[in-house]
């Protein structure tokens, strides 16, 4: 598969370390979780590499709880969506959803997703009107947001994923990293997926993104009709943890 960031003239981001790195190298004990420190976050994150959906979509929920938890960001959340990403390409990422019969790809993507929300420019403006000190203090979101550029690279390849959730998944994800003015030259590349989503998709929220970032970079969006925020709609999959609930 062609990685987007190839293209000519558009800078080379840099890559996720590898999983197994992200592992061994980082001190989990030392970081905050919505649950006190990390030090279990490298048993959970292992069973992400069983071959039994089940074990690994309960795995992934752990994760939710610990460094998504009430749709936040903490001090373990960079590392584990390095983590999360950087086992996409892993085998383990192609077993099986029972019932639902998608690779676990589409919700490790999903959940990165709403990861990737909690902490994007809309989400960190809307916090600023409440708390607006908040973000000027707040390392742990900026920390996460330096990734972006990294998560991208990542995610890049599965814009053109033969499975159709995945693509969807990568898109929208992609769609929210690409708000990093570093990755400007993305999104012209990007619009073109996002008018087409918006031509295909019937899923709300992820129409509402693909809509918001085509028309945030210029693009002219009159044509179609803006898709609307519902009080209960707290972005792209909801609450982020629809794609984790049974049947697994």
């Amino acid at each position: 598969m062609n990685h987007s960031s190839s293209r000519t003239g558009v800078p080379r981001e840099p890559d996720v370390p590898s999983y197994r790195v992200v592992l061994a190298e980082t001190d989990w004990g030392s970081l905050q979780t919505a649950f006190g420190n990390g030090e279990c976050l490298p048993e959970v994150l292992a069973r992400l590499l069983e071959l039994d959906p089940k074990v690994q979509v309960t795995a992934l929920s752990e994760l939710g709880e610990l460094v998504n938890h009430q749709n936040s960001i903490y001090e373990a959340t960079a590392p584990v969506a390095m983590y999360v990403a950087g086992i996409l390409t892993h085998p383990a990422a192609m077993t099986l959803r029972p019932y639902r019969s998608i690779p676990l790809r589409a919700t490790l993507l999903n959940w990165l997703v709403s990861t990737a929300y909690d902490a994007s420019d809309e989400i960190v403006a809307r916090t600023a009107q409440y708390f607006p000190d908040l973000h000027t203090h707040d390392t742990t979101t900026a920390a996460f947001r330096d990734l972006r550029p990294m998560l991208y690279r990542a995610v890049a390849p599965f814009l053109q994923d033969g499975q159709e959730d995945v693509r969807e998944a990568a898109l929208i994800l992609e769609l929210i990293l690409a708000e990093h003015p570093a990755l400007a030259g993305h999104r012209d590349h990007l619009a073109v997926h996002a008018r087409r989503m918006l031509e295909t998709s019937s899923d709300g929220p992820d129409r509402r993104v693909a809509w918001k970032a085509l028309e945030a970079w210029g693009h002219d969006v009159s044509d179609v009709e803006p898709i609307l925020e519902e009080p209960w709609d707290w972005g792209p999959h909801s609450d982020g943890h629809g794609d984790l609930e049974p049947p697994f």
